[in-house]
């Protein structure tokens, strides 16, 4: 688990946010999604460097695009995800 990830899961696991349960690395199709929160259907991709190399971008669009098709929503968290991240606040905010 990264640095991102780590804070990341410390402000949702046991239910920290509104209540509600958030699952890591979890298999959904045939992808294993960084979390997951099965009452919002909401999907968290944190996507670090290596998501930036020339097939990582369309293998991420095929995989959200396979996540809507079952309606789930898919937050995306790429390039500026250390900075995106310390404002979890303001993500809780427009998430739930």
């Amino acid at each position: 688990m990264n640095d991102a990830e780590h804070h990341l899961w410390q402000r949702t696991r046991n239910k920290q946010v509104n209540g509600v349960q958030f699952y890591r690395q979890r298999p959904l199709l045939n992808y294993i999604v960084d979390f997951y929160c099965p009452k919002v259907k909401l999907v968290i991709e944190l996507d670090g460097g290596q998501h930036f190399e020339d097939e990582h971008p369309i293998k991420d669009r095929e995989r959200d695009v396979a996540l809507e098709a079952i309606g789930l929503q898919v937050l995306l968290i790429g390039r500026y995800w250390r900075r995106r991240i310390r404002w979890w606040g303001r993500f809780e905010l427009l998430i739930f």
